[in-house]
């Protein structure tokens, strides 16, 4: 029997769950960005080779909840989590540890199913630094096996899927064969609208903004796609940085964002930004709601 089941990444914010299930599909997927909470809702990829099907569960990085924004994406987390076959908790092993890794280990602590302890970013320190914190995750008990890897250059990752084979159950694929995501168009081509939204702005302004996808009109594959996509911000001030002087930096946002698509979409594509004051939208149930919803519930819920 083919093996078949799922596998959640789990970590804190910018450990590099999005990066790790890129490489692991050998596609771009997921967006990235080195700002924390770029993941925010759960991002399912899936890798079907002669071994069977895994299904990735790219999580929200679990962090301090302080809206309701970020109550739901330490849920989502929690949810796929408790779902997964297998759980992969992801270390940035590049810093410190602290108390947010600590509640990480007693966060996968309540699964029950098998757990694999991840280091990543190993490009980023020395060897010997490795040897404490393989120690500190071994001591726990609770994996089955510790991955020092680095998910930018692919060093260790196939050691790590071959692992991931071996614990998943067998079973028939959950997912046709040629699927790499059961997420629509439309929730990927606004994902990267944000992840160019990410790149171009300052720090402060990704965990108040959002892209909200409100015009799609496809006249026919040899016509460009239509798209309009509202920028929402919650402050005024953050209104102005995000259009920049003269509209230079919507523009660059603009750009970027239209040459990924076409790039991903594989046709032209006509792309309308605007920035709209959306105060308090974190705490706003419908507008959270119509951001998520062109998100497909995983595995048909």
């Amino acid at each position: 029997m083919p093996k078949s089941g799922t596998v959640a990444l789990i970590g804190r914010p910018n450990s590099g769950k999005s990066t790790l299930m890129n490489r692991l599909l050998a596609e771009k997927l997921a967006i990235v960005s080195d700002k924390p909470q770029t993941t925010r809702q759960r991002i399912v990829g899936v890798l079907t080779a002669a071994e069977g099907q895994l299904v990735f569960f790219d999580t929200p990085g679990v962090h301090r909840p302080l809206h309701r924004l970020n109550r739901r994406m330490v849920d989502a987390a929690r949810a796929a989590m408790n779902e997964a076959d297998v759980v992969v908790l992801l270390r940035d092993a590049a810093t410190s540890f602290g108390k947010g890794e600590s509640f990480l280990i007693d966060f996968v602590r309540a699964a029950r199913q098998p757990k694999l302890a991840v280091l990543n970013k190993i490009d980023l320190i020395a060897k010997p630094r490795l040897l404490p914190e393989i120690a500190r995750y071994g001591a726990t008990g609770l994996f089955e096996a510790i991955f020092p890897i680095s998910a930018a250059t692919g060093d260790g990752v196939r050691s790590l899927l071959d692992e991931l084979w071996r614990l998943l159950p067998e079973g028939e694929p959950l997912f046709p064969p040629q699927l790499l995501t059961p997420h629509p168009e439309r929730f990927l081509v606004a994902e990267r609208i944000r992840e160019k939204v990410l790149a171009v702005t300052r720090e402060e302004l990704p965990f108040t903004t959002a892209v909200l996808l409100d015009g799609w009109e496809d006249l026919g594959p040899d016509r460009a796609l239509r798209l309009s996509a509202a920028l929402l911000v919650e402050r005024a001030s953050h209104k102005g940085i995000l259009i920049g002087r003269s509209g230079e930096r919507i523009k660059q946002i603009g750009i970027e964002a239209r040459r990924d698509l076409e790039a991903f979409l594989e046709r032209k594509v006509h792309l309308d930004l605007r920035v709209k004051l959306a105060p308090d939208w974190r705490e706003n149930p419908r507008l959270l709601a119509e951001l998520e919803q062109d998100l497909v519930a995983p595995l048909g819920d």
